[in-house]
């Protein structure tokens, strides 16, 4: 196949997409300066940069969410003016977004031909044909499910691969790629990148984003990062290492031979009582007899694939799934957490891994997000003092470095490193907290970001607080915690600490093989 593109990433025919001269603003903010980019053919291009940086709204530029303030967009070889992303995906763009953008109560074959449904000669919807296409559709992406099935009942990862499946089925001639990997298996990862290989032999156009650096490196022909809404840099990202691309992203330099990507700061664990201790936590066909403990000061780690329970057992911990057995115990009480507010109010708090859906309060503020929590303890009469929350969140902003234009900025409005920000300050601000479980803190945020989030995890465990750390990255998980526990197929598989605690082990003990260090039940409890 002809290479679509020059040494120096031009491309060798007309780019399939085009920006020129893109210029949005926001009200008080510059989104897009003079941004141009070009996608050819056949590539597939990455689009890095921090949260913030301007990636998101280039993507709705290019798809008709937004209309430039100046500049041009251009689709093969024509200036265009996209009224909405339906108008984008008629003329052959299709965009997948990190969030899944169906609808939970439709059939799994009915989010795909939604729009789009095979009819019959009777003008009415061909079921039959649409279900047997659906199904023959996803094969293709090596997923058997049920079809007629509501999305909802299926899991986060393969609810995006159906996204995915949507999105690859409309015959489009370029597809932008908003975070696809997110929630996904590292089996369903490879799946993708299958498909990515595939479109980009037919002639197809791919627009990728994500916040794993390895995965630019895996797929990517071609890359531009943004900046502050700038392009800081474009060219074949085989020209870039890794390095130099966190530095481009970051506007400063890397000293000379640092190698972690992670920064937790440090902390010293404790050898008081643990402040958290679960026990035979068991929930039928979901979790079964799960133990861990916490100590003050301590970072435990969940390690395991999607779907071995880390975020089951968080959840049932906090109060929010029943269950059949098992025992909780906050600071050596045995608690009966069945609800949330229950654990709340026993110092337990839990930022999910899902901010869209279970962690940010839409269409509320900054200000009322942060407070959310707190309003029992700053109201009177049903009356809430303004004064105690304005302290709040002056407080809460300034120690977390929380990017905000205005406390009463919609939520919505922050990147999603400053989302996660607020959720910490949501139970920070809390008098009694005792331990925090984080399910995937640092998901689906820009590197800057990433590192903020990490460095604060280490700060508070060196305040004495308990922490449960869920997270799908292994260098993040064995860097950042003490001891591991690593779950398979709703039980604990192993706990390690200390040089044990290795990538190779950790592997090892997700994939059931004997032989690992630490065996079920060390380093707890």
């Amino acid at each position: 196949m002809e290479q679509p593109a020059s040494q120096d990433g031009a491309c060798t025919s007309t780019p399939i997409l085009e920006a020129r001269g893109i210029y949005k603003q926001f009200p008080g903010v510059v989104a897009l300066n003079n941004v141009s980019f070009q996608l050819c053919p056949g590539q597939v291009h990455a689009l890095a940069g921090q949260n913030g940086s301007g990636k998101s709204t280039l993507i709705k530029v290019l798809t008709g969410v937004y209309q430039p303030d100046r500049g041009t967009v251009i689709f093969k070889g024509q200036p265009v003016s996209f009224g909405s992303p339906r108008e984008a995906q008629a003329a052959g763009i299709s965009t997948i977004y990190q969030e899944v953008n169906l609808i939970p109560l439709m059939s799994v074959a009915e989010n795909i031909f939604l729009g789009r449904e095979p009819k019959t000669k009777m003008g009415t919807v061909d079921s039959q044909r649409m279900n047997r296409e659906a199904k023959e559709l996803l094969a293709d992406f090596d997923i058997e499910v049920d079809v007629r099935a509501p999305l909802r009942s299926l899991g986060l990862g393969v609810q995006q691969m159906v996204a995915i499946a949507r999105a690859v089925s409309i015959q489009a001639e370029v597809v932008i790629m908003d975070e696809p990997t997110s929630s996904l298996e590292a089996s369903e990862v490879e799946t993708l990148f299958r498909v990515i290989r595939q479109l980009r032999d037919k002639g197809i156009g791919v627009v990728f984003v994500t916040h794993r650096l390895e995965e630019f490196y895996e797929i990517c022909d071609q890359i531009t990062v943004l900046r502050d809404g700038n392009v800081v840099h474009s060219g074949p990202l085989n020209q870039l290492p890794k390095l130099s691309l966190i530095a481009t992203m970051l506007g400063r330099e890397l000293p000379e031979g640092q190698g972690e990507i992670t920064q937790f700061a440090a902390h010293e664990t404790t050898a008081a009582e643990p402040v958290l201790v679960a026990e035979g936590l068991t929930r039928t066909g979901v979790i079964e007899d799960v133990s861990f403990s916490v100590r003050p000061g301590e970072v435990v780690g969940f390690a395991g694939l999607l779907g071995s329970g880390r975020t089951e057992t968080a959840k049932a911990v906090f109060g929010a799934m029943a269950l059949d057995s098992g025992t909780v115990k906050i600071s050596g009480k045995e608690v009966n957490v069945r609800s949330p507010s229950v654990a709340i109010r026993n110092g337990l708090a839990f930022v999910p891994e899902d901010r869209r859906a279970e962690g940010i309060i839409p269409g509320l503020s900054v200000r009322d997000n942060i407070v959310s929590a707190a309003l029992p303890y700053i109201s009177k009469g049903g009356l809430v003092s303004r004064r105690a929350a304005d302290e709040i969140v002056k407080r809460f902003v300034a120690a977390l470095d929380i990017k905000v234009a205005d406390p009463d900025q919609p939520i919505e409005q922050l990147s999603g490193g400053n989302q996660q920000k607020v959720l910490l300050a949501r139970w920070l601000c809390l008098n009694n907290l005792k331990a925090l479980i984080l399910d995937e803190p640092t998901r689906g945020i820009d590197v800057g970001a990433k590192a903020e989030v990490q460095k604060l995890i280490g700060e508070l465990a060196g305040q004495g607080l308990g922490i449960v750390m869920i997270s799908s990255e292994l260098e993040e998980v064995i860097e950042g915690s003490d001891q591991v526990v690593v779950l398979k197929d709703g039980q604990v598989a192993g706990v390690v600490s200390g040089d044990e605690l290795t990538e190779g082990n950790l592997m090892r003990l997700m994939a059931g093989q004997s032989g690992a260090e630490g065996e079920p039940g060390d380093g707890h409890e």
